[in-house]
């Protein structure tokens, strides 16, 4: 009785729309899933979830995601099986947050095509994600929080010309950390310094990377927008520190726990934009056809602290970003 009565009630409530020529409503279930807990991505989870109650709160849809958030915690296995179960759910939208989780949803929706926007992906062409960046050709578009590698380095021997070795700390694991990885070196190579490459998987190996890139004597070390890493930035940022040695990072939640300078997107606005375009396309918009998103990555963070202890000028940092942000070490954004 209840199925037919609502079905009564739906139809009347159809019926009324089209004689007064006004559009119904819509409910849209979003999934979100989220790779693993660290600033960054929360961060930007919080920030997709603010804009969206926004967006049902300004206008005539209304977008639902509350039960369909998860966090996968970077285990294959479980990001699968989310994956599955936001499909079986019959979410209309699924939003993976960085880009192994995109990968996964990517091959969980091969052969029922609902709309992924992704978000925080470095590299969505070289992750196998989309065709192109203009047009991505299939279910799947985003928001890239591409880094500019470059710009990095040049913060670097802004603050110390004479470095003679740089460590690379990265998880080879990560997609996002394999394209700056190599843009490093070749902007290494070419100013004729040495570099020293050490990776993990987990915080324990991560610890052991920056105890054998202490040893190795490099004078800074730089890590891109790798997850691994930057769970891991809290167990190592002392250690380099002692070592007087500054970290440089590619996302500002690196500074935030710890690390000197992070470099990049601002990812609350990130979150924004990802909540937007998943609008976007819950309205109509083709994900085949709807380009991904970059951002000006011209914000440096810097730990006031670790630069203190680190005895590091910073103040020309100005000339070369956008904007310089100041944070101390906390474990979240507040």
């Amino acid at each position: 009785m209840k199925k037919n009565l609502m079905t009564t009630v739906t139809v009347s409530m159809m019926t009324a729309a089209m004689l007064t020529g006004t559009a119904m409503a819509a409910d849209y279930k979003v999934g979100i899933i989220q790779f693993v807990d660290d600033a960054s991505l929360n961060q930007i989870e919080e920030n997709i979830e603010a804009q969206l109650t926004k967006r049902s709160e300004e206008g005539e849809d209304n977008f639902i995601f509350e039960g369909y958030v998860y966090n996968g915690q970077a285990d294959g296995t479980v990001l699968n099986q989310i994956a599955t179960q936001l499909i079986d759910d019959g979410v209309d939208v699924i939003v993976p947050i960085a880009t192994p989780a995109a990968q996964i949803v990517q091959a969980a929706t091969e052969d029922d095509p609902i709309p992924v926007v992704f978000s925080a992906v470095s590299d969505p062409v070289g992750a196998g994600l989309v065709e192109s960046m203009e047009a991505p050709g299939a279910n799947i578009t985003g928001t890239s929080d591409a880094l500019n590698t470059n710009a990095i380095f040049d913060l670097m021997f802004l603050a110390n010309p004479d470095i003679k070795s740089v460590g690379l700390l990265y998880s080879q694991s990560e997609d996002a950390s394999k394209q700056p990885i190599e843009d490093a070196k070749a902007y290494l190579e070419e100013k004729g310094v040495e570099y020293v490459e050490k990776t993990g998987t987990n915080t324990t190996e991560v610890t052991q990377a920056a105890d054998a890139l202490i040893a190795a004597g490099v004078e800074a070390v730089f890590t891109p927008t790798d997850n691994t890493i930057m769970t891991a930035e809290m167990a190592i940022y002392e250690k380099f520190i002692d070592a007087g040695i500054p970290h440089y990072t590619g996302a500002d939640s690196f500074a935030l726990n710890g690390a000197f300078c992070g470099y990049g997107v601002d990812y609350a606005n990130l979150g924004i934009a990802t909540a937007d375009m998943i609008v976007e396309i819950l309205q109509g918009a083709d994900p085949a056809a709807t380009g991904v998103r970059t951002f000006d990555n011209g914000i440096a963070t810097v730990n006031t602290e670790t630069a203190e202890a680190l005895g590091i000028d910073y103040s020309s940092f100005a000339e070369k970003c956008t904007a310089v942000v100041e944070t101390v070490t906390a474990e979240e954004f507040e």
